[in-house]
């Protein structure tokens, strides 16, 4: 069950956040980022990620947008 849908724009790019109550996610910053299932994609780049938490996974996303060069609020 999807517990969390979010879009709005940032930087003139979509951010876009899914939280299901399974803990499946999904998080993406334009084309730049992209986190979702135990994978991050960063600049094309993708890795493996491990999910601790609700707040780590924010706290990764937020890190890995502003190394792309995006900038959240």
């Amino acid at each position: 069950m999807l517990v969390l849908s979010e879009k709005a724009f940032f930087s003139g790019e979509l951010l876009q956040i899914e939280l299901h109550e399974d803990f499946s996610y999904r998080l993406r910053f334009g084309d730049r980022v992209e986190y979702e299932n135990g994978r991050r994609k960063v600049q094309n780049r993708v890795l493996p990620y491990t999910f601790r938490s609700v707040e780590q996974l924010r706290y990764d996303f937020e890190r890995d947008v502003a190394e792309a060069g995006g900038r959240l609020g």
